[in-house]
């Protein structure tokens, strides 16, 4: 008599295989196009594009030793060391606000240098805060409806972090832990009638912040405006929208497009999806939008498998880390969402961003590798128990 097999952990453990490597190809192939649009748009620039191509085929070489390194880390054994990495983070957000030590650009101090080398710090507040979160939400399970183990506790961390960066100031990056740290406390069984009060009183928050600093305010209202203000405060976004409408459909052609000549400051940086539409179009530019849609949802059909609280949310947030990321930039450069420097993941120029993508790449191979195997160990259990 044969009997039939129930769907268990082994068999569907080949999907979340899928469903991670399906990431990881999305990820490289955003990495080949960034690579390609970055030497167009610093052919310009003092030292020619290879200079600027170069320092980015090692920064992809470190952000693949970085994933390398945490895919083979022990999840479990690195969460007993939950206060060292949240204390590193701290202090090193403190650290980057003293004068003479961190690096100041336009206003914004948000770097540490060593020599040639500058590393962003809040890429390492991201991960320190999507670590601790996913570690107390899970070591509270059972006091998730309290109010203040299930809500307060937990919206201090996010806060305590999100707060550090807003001081750089870095408004956005800001607003992106935030929104990831309440959608991971939401996934947690946080209740709604704390998270829906939470949103507005931070965005009454930003509201004042915004109103209080003048060129954030400034850059606001000039954004209501883009075309009135495009010889001032919407430049940027001017030469992102004239760039889109350059390349319609089909794009210029790779290398063609007028805005490597300097027209649009941060080309190779934050608005680097403009010059992806100028010279490539419609069609590539919609399918980043897909491509990062594509890992949005692979990444949550990969969390059908996690093994318990703390992993599931450490992917989620790895997961909602880069999508928000990209839904900021992406928004930011089409005139959706006011100017605000945000890199977009995998694509544009910069070390620090590409070394956090690795982190959180690793993070998602880690699990894959553990959950595989957790998955096949039920399996074969499950069919000696049938047989």
């Amino acid at each position: 008599m044969v009997h039939d097999v129930p769907a268990t952990d082994a068999s569907r453990g080949r999907f979340t295989l899928n469903a991670a490597a399906i990431i990881v190809v999305c990820a490289i192939g955003l990495v080949f196009l960034g690579l390609s649009i970055l030497f167009s748009a610093t052919v310009s620039f003092k030292g020619g594009p290879y200079t600027y191509l170069y320092k980015q085929i090692a920064g992809v070489g470190m952000a693949a030793f970085a994933a390398f390194v945490v895919s083979r880390l022990d999840l479990e054994y690195a969460r007993r060391h939950v206060k060292i990495v949240a204390g590193v983070a701290v202090a090193l957000l403190v650290l980057v606000l003293i004068p003479h030590i961190g690096i100041s650009v336009k206003g914004s101090r948000r770097w540490l240098g060593l020599g040639p080398v500058r590393f962003q710090v809040s890429e390492l507040g991201k991960i320190a805060m999507v670590f601790c979160l996913a570690h107390y939400l899970a070591l509270n399970q059972t006091r998730i409806a309290q109010f203040k183990r299930g809500f307060v506790f937990p919206i201090g961390i996010v806060v305590g972090f999100a707060a550090l960066v807003a001081k750089e100031p870095d408004l956005g990056t800001a607003a992106l832990m935030f929104a990831v740290g309440l959608i991971m406390l939401f996934l947690a069984g946080g209740s709604w009638r704390y998270i829906i009060p939470s949103v507005l009183a931070a965005a009454g928050a930003l509201a004042v912040v915004v109103m209080l600093i003048p060129n954030r305010l400034q850059r606001f209202t000039a954004f209501l405006d883009v075309e009135g203000n495009k010889q001032a405060g919407t430049y940027q976004l001017w030469q992102s929208l004239l760039a889109f409408a350059v390349g319609g459909t089909d794009g210029v052609g790779l290398g063609q497009g007028r805005q490597q000549m300097s027209f649009l400051p941060e080309a190779h940086t934050d608005f680097i999806f403009a010059v992806i539409g100028e010279e490539l179009g419609l069609a590539f530019t919609l399918g980043v939008v897909g491509v990062f849609t594509i890992i949005f949802v692979a990444g949550f059909l990969h969390l059908r498998r996690a093994p318990n609280m703390f992993q599931y949310l450490l992917v989620a947030g790895a997961v909602l880390m880069i999508c928000l990321q990209a839904v900021i930039n992406l928004g930011v450069v089409t005139g959706i969402f006011p100017t605000k420097g945000m890199s977009l993941p995998f694509i544009s120029a910069g070390l620090s961003n590409l070394l956090l993508m690795g982190v959180l790449l690793g993070i998602i191979l880690n699990t894959q590798r553990t959950w595989s195997r957790t998955g096949l160990r039920h399996g074969r259990r499950a069919m000696e128990e049938i047989t």
